[in-house]
């Protein structure tokens, strides 16, 4: 996950420091050549279904005959039970998102989004205090290497799985397709808060609302975008969430204020 080079820090001394290990992982889908993923490579089958269910080039995990990857020639081979429907046609509009690592998705990003129905749910103050601490006491490549992005989904306050990747697109796809090699019935999204360290943009919210998850936490912000698909659907979204602060954008009805919890708040004096 991780390599170590040398470094020389403010006061012109040499350190040995530990960056991410990016790997190229190209993707190819019954012998066609899809995309090329920047990964550090730590789960790359489950990046691989994740990104193919979040680009909705597949519909369930049941299409999806193997998935190899080949780190001596850095690729990843699909094979699917009967073909890809018209993919030449779905995937020749490629959109460059503004995910660090080169996110990409095919497609109109708003296509379908009408449709999508999202569960009830609810998160409480207290839990969401629960959730950043979890974050922050969680060993990480962030924490030894930085430069990394990371993902999380949560029950509650329980920690499901936590992903780390060169951008947050990666970490995102990879716990989709951790999601779709669980029991169906036991990972439904009314009941999980997604987490990431990164921005809330479109592309990040769509992704989420595709998973069935309708609370998303942050440590950054939130784009117009992002917020204006929140709202549409009706999706909560969190950000800034560091220590006892956060802003909730949008889904308040979903998220019960604890004002209590959070401190005395310091006021500006002049």
């Amino acid at each position: 996950m991780t390599r170590e080079v040398s470094a020389i820090n403010e006061f012109g001394q040499t350190d040995a420091i530990s960056i991410p290990a990016e790997r190229a992982l190209t993707v190819y889908v019954d012998k066609r050549e899809l995309v090329t993923l920047m990964t550090l490579g730590a789960q790359p089958e489950l990046l691989v279904l994740g990104f193919l269910r979040n680009q909705r080039l597949v519909q369930s995990v049941q299409e999806v005959d193997s998935i190899t990857v080949d780190w001596e020639v850095g690729a990843a081979a699909v094979k699917t039970r009967a073909g890809i429907s018209d993919i030449e046609a779905r995937t020749s509009k490629r959109v460059v998102t503004t995910g660090c690592g080169q996110g990409s998705v095919f497609g109109d990003l708003m296509a379908d989004v009408d449709k999508l129905v999202l569960p009830q749910a609810s998160l409480t103050q207290s839990q969401l205090y629960g959730i950043v601490n979890a974050i922050r006491l969680k060993e990480s490549t962030y924490k030894s290497a930085g430069s990394v992005h990371g993902c999380a989904l949560f029950r509650g306050e329980e920690l499901l799985v936590f992903v780390e990747d060169v951008g947050r697109h990666n970490a995102i796809d990879t716990i989709a397709g951790w999601m779709w090699m669980q029991d169906a019935h036991t990972m439904s999204g009314e009941d999980k808060v997604f987490y990431t360290t990164g921005r809330l943009t479109s592309e990040m919210v769509i992704k989420s609302a595709q998973m069935g998850v309708p609370i998303v936490v942050s440590r950054s912000g939130i784009t117009q975008m992002g917020h204006e698909v929140a709202q549409r659907l009706g999706l909560c979204t969190i950000g800034r969430a560091t220590n006892k602060r956060f802003l909730c954008y949008s889904g308040a009805h979903r998220f019960c204020f604890q004002p209590e919890l959070a401190g005395e708040r310091l006021h500006a004096t002049t």
